[in-house]
C-alpha cells in the first residue's frame, strides 16, 4: 500500500463518527461474520429494498466527503445486488487519479471503512460491497485463474487443495466457480483464517 493509499485509508478511518453504543455493534458484527453457515449469509434475515437502498446513501455520502477530502476524480453508483448494496466509484477520465486508491488491499479496507460508517449510522450489520475503478471484476478474474488452476490439480490429484484465506464475498465467488466444474467445496478455520478446500466430487 503507497503513502497516498494510507493516507486515504487514515483518513477514512477518522471521518467516521463512533457512537456510544459503537463497540457493542463491531462485536455484534464479529460474531455474525463468523457464525455464517453459507458464504452469502443465508442464515441471515434478507434485508429489505428500502434498507440496502438507505445502507447505500449513507455510504455514497461518507465516500463522496472522501473523495472530497483527497481531491480523488469519480462518481458514485449505487446498485442493490444479491442482498447487499453494492457501491462502485468509476471514472470515465483516462486521466483520473482515483487509481491511486484501487488497488484490491486499499479497497477492502475502505470497504471496511465504509461498512462500519453505515453501522454507526443505522445500528445494524452492513454487508455492502464497494468497487473502485473496476478493481472487483479485476479481483474476479484474478480468482477465476487462480480457481481453474486448483481445479486442474484436484482433477489430476484426486486430492483436497487448501486455498488461502479470504472476504466471505470472495468465497462465495470461489464455491460458485467450484461448483460449476462439477467439484466440491467447504469453507474451514474462523475469522481471518478462514478458507476453503476444494474437494474431489467423489
Amino acid at each position: 500500500m503507497t503513502k497516498k493509499e494510507k493516507d486515504v485509508v487514515e483518513a477514512a478511518a477518522e471521518t467516521v463518527e463512533m457512537g456510544e453504543d459503537a463497540p457493542e455493534v463491531l462485536e455484534a458484527d464479529a460474531a455474525e461474520v463468523d457464525a455464517e453457515v453459507n458464504e452469502g449469509g443465508a442464515d441471515r434475515e434478507p434485508r429489505s429494498a428500502a434498507a440496502l437502498e438507505e445502507e447505500g446513501d449513507i455510504a455514497a455520502d461518507y465516500l463522496e466527503e472522501l473523495l472530497d477530502i483527497f481531491d480523488l476524480d469519480g462518481d458514485i453508483d449505487i446498485d442493490v445486488r444479491q442482498g447487499r448494496a453494492y457501491l462502485a466509484i468509476s471514472s470515465e477520465d483516462p486521466k483520473s487519479n482515483l487509481s491511486l486508491v484501487a488497488e484490491p488491499e486499499t479497497v477492502e479496507a475502505l470497504q471496511e471503512l465504509t461498512r462500519l460508517a453505515v453501522q454507526v449510522k443505522t445500528n445494524s450489520f452492513s454487508r455492502l460491497i464497494l468497487d473502485v475503478g473496476g478493481s472487483r471484476q479485476k479481483r474476479v478474474d484474478d480468482l477465476t485463474r487462480i480457481v481453474n488452476r486448483i481445479i486442474d490439480k484436484v482433477n489430476d490429484l484426486g486430492e483436497a487443495v487448501h486455498m488461502k484465506p479470504m472476504s466471505s464475498y470472495e468465497r462465495k465467488i470461489v464455491h460458485d466457480l467450484v461448483s460449476g466444474a462439477g467439484l466440491v467445496s467447504e469453507s474451514e478455520g474462523e475469522g481471518r483464517d478462514r478458507h476453503i478446500v476444494v474437494k474431489p466430487a467423489n
